[in-house]
């Protein structure tokens, strides 16, 4: 029998799950790490430029060019080891190599993304990180260490994954424009271990960076939310007090609500976004299994006091978003309620005037059918003397006995006519 069919994306889907491996790195090294955004659009941007930035940076060293479509690459560039990765809204690149500068986080350490090479980027970045790893040294020595590295107040310190190593930062930009986190494995702490604590860094770093555009754009929001929260608290109290015209009040809750939705579908992606940013950086936060180090706050520490109430306020924010745009079309069904009932008694009064005014013009009728009928008869009295009278001269019977002897039967063959045309009629 011939063998079962693969499916097409079999391999290609299976794959996926191991195509981004984690770096290996050995103590002491030093890590660059670059992640660039394109400013608007990003989701949507022609990826190939992506792919042409990293290629232009691969012929400088001339390392071979990653496969049509891929999404990650691995390189060698002179002394430097290169990890490129394409995610759904920006790019980054990881640089590192084996020793450390003299001057801890030298800028100098950075220059493997040449100046040039830099401005032609398709984006922006939106963060760039010094890692500098080195061995543990003894608890007095390390906490020297790291005060002297970084500002005291915003230092965060952790031991992870069981204690193989502790991690630092502050998550400040320093003069150069980077932000600094140090590592200190223990001696016999494995090579693919620091390139997870590694990777992890930059990824929380680059989920947190990323979050924080979802707080920008709440907070750009908040001012316009109040002044429509007032706008529309504004017309449900004149709706109640009845001053103005019901239509004119409709016309501006249309445009108010027409503003809420045209915000909500703005911001929605990006608020949606920044929460599952956030919730990656809760994860990646707990993949390093952290324990407290002398008395300093850890990384979720750190991220509770400074980082969560920047989400919540994205969290905030989107909900009023929401809820005004609901109180926006329910206080506009009650306006179309109210205009509908008040339409409806100007149709009825309409229809009231109508009766009337048909009922005055059916008397109009019924008078001019009396003077229809008076008028005709007058006439055809008129005709019949005339026909009768020479009969009625061989007889003796003058012309006026003649007309009050016909008048009668005349106007009610008349009247009779009438009644049948206007039963006919109806």
């Amino acid at each position: 029998m011939p063998p079962i069919q693969d499916h097409p994306l079999r391999y290609q889907l299976t794959n996926e799950l191991h195509a981004r491996p984690f770096p290996t790195m050995t103590s002491p090294c030093t890590v660059a790490y670059l992640a660039v955004k394109q400013p608007r659009e990003a989701v949507h941007r022609d990826r190939m430029q992506d792919m042409q930035h990293l290629i232009q940076l691969l012929d400088r060293h001339g390392a071979p060019h990653p496969q049509p479509g891929a999404t990650h690459h691995t390189a060698q560039i002179g002394r430097h080891m290169l990890k490129w990765e394409q995610h759904t809204e920006f790019v980054s690149y990881t640089v590192y190599y084996d020793g450390v500068s003299a001057r801890a986080f030298d800028p100098a350490d950075f220059d493997i993304f040449p100046a040039d090479w830099l401005a032609e980027a398709p984006g922006q970045r939106i963060t760039s990180a010094l890692i500098r790893v080195v061995p543990r040294a003894a608890p007095a020595v390390l906490k020297a260490t790291m005060h002297d590295w970084f500002v005291p107040e915003s230092l965060a310190v952790s031991q992870v994954l069981d204690d193989s190593a502790v991690v630092a930062g502050d998550f400040r930009i320093d003069p150069a424009g980077h932000v600094r986190f140090a590592i200190f494995p223990n001696a016999d702490t494995g090579s693919q271990r620091v390139g997870r604590v590694v990777q992890r860094l930059c990824e929380i770093e680059t989920y947190r960076a990323m979050s924080m555009l979802g707080f920008s754009r709440a907070r750009g929001l908040t001012p316009v939310i109040g002044k429509l929260d007032t706008r529309l608290s504004e017309m449900m109290v004149e709706m109640t007090g009845g001053t103005k015209p019901a239509e004119e009040i409709l016309t501006q809750l249309l445009a108010v609500s027409a503003e809420l939705e045209a915000m909500a579908a703005q911001s929605a992606f990006r608020f949606g976004a920044t929460g599952a940013y956030d919730a990656l950086v809760s994860q990646r936060i707990s993949l390093l299994r952290e324990e407290r180090h002398e008395g300093f706050q850890t990384f979720a520490e750190f991220m509770l006091r400074r980082f969560e109430p920047a989400m919540r306020t994205v969290n905030s924010t989107e909900k009023r978003l929401d809820t005004l745009a609901i109180r926006a079309r329910r206080a506009g069904e009650l306006l179309r309620t109210r205009v509908d009932v008040e339409r409806s008694a100007q149709n009825q009064a309409l229809l009231a005037s109508m009766d009337r005014r048909a009922d005055i013009a059916l008397r109009l009728q019924h008078t001019v059918e009396g003077l229809s009928v008076v008028a005709v008869s007058y006439y055809a009295i008129s005709l019949v003397s005339d026909f009768l009278f020479p009969l009625a001269e061989r007889y003796g019977i003058t012309k006026k006995v003649l007309i009050a002897a016909v008048t009668l039967p005349v106007i009610g063959l008349v009247w009779l006519g009438i009644q049948r045309i206007r039963k006919k009629l109806h």
